[in-house]
């Protein structure tokens, strides 16, 4: 590399410090995201196996939901292991070519996880709402569009982020990356020229995905809470909104962390730098961890199989 008045030529390596402001502590903070990676991957790996060996759950939710599941295990893999060896090893050198890819995946799994969201939602709302047609609507093949479609619209979305760093910004001031991870931002404020649409670019992903996903979600269960509290009977009412409760769950813990942790990096300026990276780690390694466990709990045809799958081996 070149270095040209004390910036950085295109850098081959960069360094990820992990979370500056608490180097004493990762050690043990990456033992707690370690046990959240484990739960996350296993959890997630036992809805998958369920749902493809049984063939009862072989419906447009559970499938879905195994969308969800492999999303889920692909984006906590994709930052956990290099985070770890941050924090344990000190295994902080990453080529400037794998950052990027890191930075592809982790924003791209981001965006299909949101895009899976308001597929079940769209789910929910039909069988909800219109029953009769669900079956007809949300066909196979829709089911295979759908996943293709999400998966596409992440990836062509975050893409030119890739682009715009690679082509647009050459000289960084430093190749020290205050983060834990390759994040956009964190890549993009090492560059020394302007960096207005790149940041521009940025927001604009961001809208287009949560923004455009979050209001199709909402809408969708203000129509769903509409027709369940119009069925004349209690328990109908229950039944269908038991169905929806799992969904809620992830939606808002899923949305919520991204929000949080979307503003306070904007707006949060006199927050410690070390509290926005923390926020932005718990984003990625929480909704992995916790949404096995929301749908394990309250979706009971998943509770009951994974009862019958320890009590099958307990009893032999």
């Amino acid at each position: 590399m070149s270095i040209l008045n004390g910036s950085v030529f295109m850098p081959s390596v960069l360094t990820l410090l992990g979370i500056p402001g608490l180097e004493s502590m990762q050690c043990w903070i990456g033992i707690p995201f370690c046990v959240m990676y484990f739960i996350a991957v296993i959890g997630n790996s036992l809805i998958l196996v369920i749902i493809k060996y049984e063939s009862s759950l072989h419906k447009p939710m559970y499938i879905f939901l195994a969308m969800l599941g492999a999303t889920d295990i692909a984006l906590s893999t994709c930052i956990l292991p290099k985070m770890l060896g941050i924090f344990w090893f000190h295994l902080s050198e990453i080529s400037f070519t794998a950052c990027l890819l890191q930075m592809w995946l982790v924003h791209s799994f981001q965006a299909i996880e949101s895009g899976v969201l308001l597929a079940m939602a769209l789910d929910r709302y039909v069988a909800i709402c219109d029953p009769l047609r669900h079956a007809t609507i949300f066909s196979q093949q829709l089911l295979t569009h759908t996943g293709v479609g999400v998966t596409l619209r992440a990836a062509i979305l975050v893409a030119p982020c890739l682009v715009l760093i690679k082509c647009r910004l050459k000289l960084y001031r430093t190749t020290l990356v205050s983060h834990s991870y390759c994040e956009h931002m964190a890549i993009v404020k090492l560059a020394t020229e302007d960096i207005r649409i790149n940041k521009t670019y940025g927001l604009f992903v961001a809208f287009t995905v949560l923004g455009f996903d979050i209001i199709f979600i909402t809408l969708s269960y203000v129509h769903i809470f509409i027709t369940v509290f119009q069925l004349p009977q209690k328990e109908a009412r229950l039944k269908a909104f038991n169905t929806c409760i799992a969904h809620i769950c992830v939606f808002l813990q899923f949305y919520l962390l991204a929000f949080f942790s979307f503003f306070t990096h904007r707006f949060g300026s006199h927050i410690p730098p070390y509290v926005h990276i923390l926020l932005s780690d718990l984003y990625l390694l929480v909704p992995p961890f916790l949404n096995p466990i929301v749908y394990g709990m309250k979706t009971k045809q998943i509770r009951d199989h994974v009862l019958k799958i320890f009590f099958s081996k307990k009893s032999s």
